[in-house]
């Protein structure tokens, strides 16, 4: 029987980047990667907001599906399995968080984030994209990734990730700290070797979820699935409980 999963991409990436991962599923999946709004193909969608994104979501996917989803898709991720429950099968969450719980932090990384999107309207894609890949956080990826992950960013437009970080950055959603609880159905939390905050996060999010696995996979950095996508393949497909 074919699957479907649901993939979704983080913040400046588009559904092209989990191109090798699809590949790597084959027909086992039914693969679902649409571009959120403010990237790639929605990047003119209007207005970008948690509720415009999660209905665009809910009219794509069946009754039943698998969700997976990296960084800022992670995120969102987490807001559509709260929404839907029953519906989500499983939930794979790739160097991702519930947000921020604490209302000052968050008015401030909100701040700090429409600082960044004034940035980013001042500037060129190609300039954009060549700072972006210097963020300490995604260091470390082979120059072959790199470069295909370049060619993906410049698929947006610089008003359109502004408009993303408005709407959908870290400082704009609601904390979903105090509802994981809610999620019954499994969850397997994947954080690269090397990517500590998000492992430290991932420690704290699986002593609050009922059905929890946390891979952290040997080598990889925060971009788990550009990395090794064949592993990212691997664990979305098995039911078992894998190890790094």
């Amino acid at each position: 029987m074919t699957r479907t999963v649901l993939l979704l991409h983080g913040f400046t990436h588009t559904g092209a980047s989990w191109g090798p991962v699809v590949a790597a599923l084959g027909e086992r999946y039914r693969a679902l990667t649409p571009d959120i709004r403010g990237h790639g193909s929605a990047a003119d969608a209007h207005p970008v907001t948690l509720e415009a994104v999660r209905a665009d979501l809910e009219e794509l996917v069946p009754e039943r599906f698998t969700l997976v989803g990296y960084s800022m898709g992670g995120r969102l991720a987490l807001h559509v399995a709260v929404a839907l429950g029953g519906r989500v099968e499983r939930v794979v969450l790739i160097g991702a968080s519930p947000g921020i719980a604490d209302p000052v932090q968050r008015g401030a990384r909100r701040r700090s984030d429409e600082q960044l999107a004034a940035e980013i309207e001042r500037s060129t894609m190609e300039e954009f994209a060549g700072r972006w890949a210097q963020t300490p956080m995604l260091a470390g990826l082979p120059d072959p990734v790199l470069a295909r992950v370049h060619a993906d960013r410049l698929r947006s437009t610089p008003s359109g990730l502004a408009n993303a970080l408005r709407g959908l950055g870290t400082g704009a959603l609601p904390s979903l700290w105090g509802r994981l609880d809610e999620l019954t159905m499994p969850v397997t939390l994947m954080v690269g070797e090397r990517d500590q905050k998000f492992r430290e996060i991932a420690d704290q999010m699986s002593s609050l979820l009922a059905d929890v696995e946390v891979v952290a996979v040997a080598g990889a950095g925060h971009a788990v699935h550009l990395e090794v996508p064949q592993r990212v393949s691997t664990i979305i497909a098995s039911g078992d409980k894998p190890t790094a």
